[in-house]
């Protein structure tokens, strides 16, 4: 969950892992059972990552990108999309037809989002901004992935400050919720 480093180097690694579980979850048995744990393990780093990039990158890549807000608007609605499919998947069997339309629709929104983040969005980041600002903003991240949501609530303000007053609170909500039913364990 926590990588070290700057804000980049923190993002880029958690695309890395992102990308893997995609992997594996490619890999697994179509009706397993392990391919629905694998999904939850995908939704809860996609949803932390998203709610730490909502929090600090975005405002960032507002206030220091000239065309910024357009950027972070873009990047938003994207999220936006993906929570709604990790929200379809959560409600559907590893067996259910729908389930393989969906995670193909899935990975491939979050892989082109990716590519933006990293061959556009990071390389104009690190330009405008002071090595100490992305390693303030590495920390924030860290910080803000730690008591993220680990489900999708796709109705929840993505804008702060709203963003940051209510993601605390259902991260604790969907980590007591993640402890009851064993979700999040990985596979066994």
């Amino acid at each position: 969950m926590g990588h070290g480093g700057d804000v980049i180097t923190e993002l880029a690694a958690d695309h890395r892992e992102m990308a893997a579980l995609f992997e594996q979850i490619e890999a697994a048995v179509p009706a397993a059972s392990m391919r629905k744990r694998l999904l939850d393990r995908l939704t809860i780093e996609i949803v932390r990552h998203s709610v730490a990039e909502e929090q600090y990158l975005y405002p960032a890549v507002r206030e220091k990108l000239p065309d910024g807000a357009a950027l972070a608007d873009k990047e938003i609605a994207d999220h936006q999309r993906v929570e709604g499919l990790l929200k379809d998947l959560e409600r559907l069997d590893a067996e259910d037809r729908a389930f393989n339309e969906l995670f193909v629709k899935l990975r491939t929104e979050v892989r082109a989002h990716i590519r933006e983040e990293e061959n556009e969005l990071f390389a104009r980041l690190r330009e405008a901004c002071l090595p100490g600002e992305l390693e303030a903003l590495g920390e924030k991240v860290r910080a803000a992935k730690k008591l993220a949501p680990t489900r999708p609530h796709p109705g929840v303000p993505d804008a702060p400050p709203a963003n940051k007053l209510l993601a605390p609170g259902l991260g604790l909500v969907d980590r007591a919720r993640d402890l009851l039913t064993g979700r999040g364990g990985g596979p066994d």
